[in-house]
């Protein structure tokens, strides 16, 4: 059901700020309930999200969808270790003010950006234009800030360094440095829910 919702949204540019916020959502969602379902992760692990604020989500955006599936009576409450806590901190402090939707991407966001794939793929996104849409929609004035399309990952972490006072890069320049394609080199290839639907197994 959820990987239903989230291919309909990739002609995301013609989406409301609704509808999308939804399509990322359901991306998010097929993503928990694979790794649930592997046995790699409660729904509150996958999601950063609580019990009560997953119950929400499914009940405001996805009615009909089995709750059941996510097994919440059975999950605690998610832990979050020092670096998730830093990188949610920043997301909340530049998020829109007020704003239920953004707060609860901060949460998200931080959780999956512990996993190891760039970031577009870790939410279940079909590509990186719709993380841009994301960040620059609930975070705007920290995605302003990434000018040069940093890997967001790289961007975050370069801005947790900035604020601790200290360089991320020993390098004097970008244009010097040996790892750049590390930093801003190309994030081609299918998410994880595209090569799903496309009907291509995972090596």
């Amino acid at each position: 059901m959820f990987a239903h919702h989230c291919s309909l949204g990739t002609g995301q540019s013609a989406l409301t700020a609704l509808e999308f916020d939804r399509h990322v959502l359901a991306c998010v969602l097929s993503c928990a309930l694979e790794e649930l379902e592997a046995g790699e992760a409660t729904a509150t692990e996958a999601t950063g999200l609580t019990r009560a604020e997953l119950r929400d989500v499914l009940a405001g955006s996805f009615p009909a969808a089995p709750v059941n599936a996510f097994a919440l009576e059975e999950v605690a409450e998610p832990a979050r270790d020092t670096e998730e806590e830093l990188l949610r901190d920043l997301l909340l402090a530049h998020a829109l003010p007020g704003d239920p939707a953004s707060a609860r991407f901060a949460k998200i966001i931080a959780r999956r950006a512990m996993r190891d794939d760039h970031l577009w793929r870790d939410l279940g996104l079909f590509n990186r234009t719709e993380l841009n849409r994301l960040l620059a929609t609930h975070f705007p004035t920290l995605a302003a800030g990434n000018t040069q399309s940093m890997k967001w990952k790289k961007y975050f972490y370069r801005k947790l360094c900035e604020a601790e006072g200290f360089s991320l890069c020993a390098a004097p320049s970008c244009g010097e440095c040996k790892d750049f394609q590390s930093c801003f080199g190309p994030e081609e290839g299918e998410s994880r829910l595209a090569r799903i639907n496309n009907g291509i197994a995972f090596d």
